[in-house]
């Protein structure tokens, strides 16, 4: 899954530059003469394209949403299993974060640069790409409806014993939901935070253990 499947060549290679160089440098440390520089066309040029900076960020940001909601929708329609589908996004997710390093550099980094309309919309392709997970862990591990049944009914007994305990349980949804974000964070960091040199492991490699890794921790959280 790449940003670039759905760009007129030019486009798609000034975003690609600009996503190395602002990942690389940050938004604030790049201008538009040296994109237009590394993409081949003056500064001027770019704006042909784009009006600025700004729209490039945009784009970006939200162009890599929109794909991964897009792509999240289209692997899970194209499977019967709760288990298959969950296969299938987090096969999705481990290509995003393998080869678009760039993407989740700008976005933990660069997405309050962008407008607050922008900022929202991000946010909100976000949140519905975190659901279509949210339903499909809660579907592959009923433990999280059953652990979810158990703290409800521990807090029931200590209301009616009228004791001190702790807050409202969670939903089975909001624990698959925290663990959901908890997985993100392993797809995302893992890759471009473990070691390189000749020993370290190839990119099927690397792809097969974060798949396992993470089905491993929705099993161990569903329990």
């Amino acid at each position: 899954m790449s940003v670039d499947q759905v760009r007129s060549p030019r486009r798609t290679q000034i975003l690609h530059e600009a996503a190395q160089l602002f990942a690389a440098r940050g938004f604030h440390g790049v201008s538009v003469d040296e994109i237009g520089a590394a993409s081949g066309i003056t500064g001027p040029g770019l704006y042909r394209h784009f009006r600025g900076k700004d729209a490039m960020l945009a784009e970006l940001l939200v162009g890599i949403s929109e794909q991964l909601l897009d792509e999240g929708r289209r692997r899970v329609a194209e499977h019967d299993s709760p288990a298959a589908r969950l296969d299938a996004l987090v096969r999705g997710h481990i290509d995003f974060a393998l080869n678009e390093r760039a993407l989740i550099v700008l976005h933990d980094r660069d997405l309050a640069n962008l407008p607050d309309e922008d900022q929202r919309t991000v946010r909100r392709l976000q949140r519905a790409y975190v659901e279509i997970w949210v339903g499909v862990v809660v579907d592959a591990y009923p433990g999280f409806a059953q652990a979810a049944g158990r703290e409800r009914t521990a807090f029931r007994a200590r209301a009616t014993a009228d004791t001190d305990g702790d807050a409202s349980p969670q939903s089975a949804d909001a624990r698959a939901r925290a663990a959901v974000h908890a997985v993100f964070g392993l797809l995302n960091s893992t890759p471009h935070s473990a070691p390189g040199g000749p020993h370290a492991p190839g990119p099927d490699a690397m792809a097969e253990l974060l798949r396992t890794l993470a089905l491993g921790a929705f099993a161990a959280a569903g329990r």
